[in-house]
């Protein structure tokens, strides 16, 4: 008796301690959002909130550019972008972009040393459609971008690093045997927060244009069913937009009627907006840049390195949690007319079969 007493010491320590393991320090503060008794709520730790504000403190606005001045096209050749500018203004965008995509590559990043006009440098190419799509979401995306004047710059995606720190290209799933591949589950994967979900929730959704849906909105079978797959790819995708965002899934969503539109919060329709900017932005700008993009910036199917909401948000509710950059840097406005597509870069391309393996239909 006096024996199975003591063996039930280590255990009840070994248990306390797998409980303790569970806890996170300090205590999470919790945030009411919506009505008691709704459970609208927001948790938050404040020590990693504090890190996360940390990490999201955009630079200081390089000085405005003294006004007037010649054209910028009265002084470089080839410029196709910008080129509304005065020399002045292109200059300070030059080095601020600089700064914000390649501060250690400097100019040559994406300029042939000792002749900037010319186009025989592949980042230069790309470069020039990511100032076209910064202009396009500023100035046609508001419904996505432009919640208090926010807007986006390049600093957004890019943080100081040539290549966002968060792309994402189709994942081929585990190098084993699957009838279910690219498109399987029951993988640990961060994308869908290690749920047995499927691992990549970004090409149906933020490439393709698949149905985000749980549950029917009629009566079986008259049409809009939903699938038990279907489900569980969107709690997927729900998943990797919490994550992106650093929030629960209360931020848009009522407790008590996850797919209620009108019960939802503003937040809700605003992510709506997200997922169809996200998307138009993979499809119309990153997919067109596959033919002159080398393999290093693809992914085993040969597709390009594509943005998700992780990309800009990286774990904030608002990118550099609603630092108004763009304020400070008019020129990313652009007009209202969205920037031809390249001749060169014109052709639609598609994605190779196996990229595309998700059912069109889940």
């Amino acid at each position: 008796m006096n024996i199975g007493k003591h063996a039930a010491v280590p255990l009840v320590a070994v248990i306390a301690s797998v409980l303790l393991l569970g806890c996170e320090r300090p205590p999470p503060q919790v945030v009411q959002k919506g009505y008691r008794g709704l459970a609208m709520e927001q948790n938050y730790n404040p020590r990693l909130l504090e890190a996360s504000v940390k990490a999201n403190i955009p630079p200081e606005a390089i000085p405005a550019a003294a006004p007037g001045g010649p054209k910028v096209t009265d002084v470089y050749k080839n410029v196709q972008v910008l080129n509304d500018l005065s020399m002045t203004d292109f200059t300070r965008m030059m080095v601020a972009a600089t700064l914000w995509v390649a501060p250690k590559e400097g100019c040559n990043y994406c300029h042939v040393p000792g002749d900037f006009a010319s186009d025989n440098i592949y980042t230069k190419v790309v470069s020039r459609r990511m100032f076209q799509m910064v202009r396009d979401t500023n100035t046609n995306w508001k419904s996505h971008v432009a919640v208090n004047g926010v807007g986006v710059t390049c600093y957004t995606c890019h943080r100081g690093n040539p290549v966002p720190k968060y792309v994402w290209v189709t994942d081929p799933g585990p190098g084993q045997p699957s009838g279910m591949k690219p498109t399987g589950q029951n993988i640990a994967a961060s994308t869908a927060a290690y749920a047995a979900l499927p691992y990549d929730p970004f090409t149906p959704f933020l490439d393709q244009a698949n149905n985000i849906r749980v549950i029917g909105t009629t009566a079986l079978p008259n049409g809009n069913k939903t699938s038990i797959k279907q489900a569980e790819w969107t709690y997927a995708l729900m998943m990797q937009i919490s994550d992106a965002l650093g929030v629960n899934c209360t931020f848009c969503h009522n407790s008590r009627a996850f797919s209620n539109w009108s019960q939802s919060t503003p937040q809700r329709t605003t992510a709506w907006y997200a997922i169809r900017h996200v998307r138009d932005l993979n499809q119309n700008y990153i997919w067109p840049l596959s033919s002159v993009l080398p393999d290093s910036r693809k992914g085993p199917y040969g597709d390009p390195f594509k943005i998700s909401c992780m990309t800009c948000h990286q774990g904030a509710y608002k990118p550099l949690y609603g630092a108004k950059m763009l304020k400070d840097y008019p020129a990313l406005m652009g007009s209202a007319k969205v920037d031809a597509v390249p001749a060169e870069l014109a052709a639609p391309v598609a994605a190779p079969e196996a990229a595309v393996a998700a059912p069109q239909k889940l």
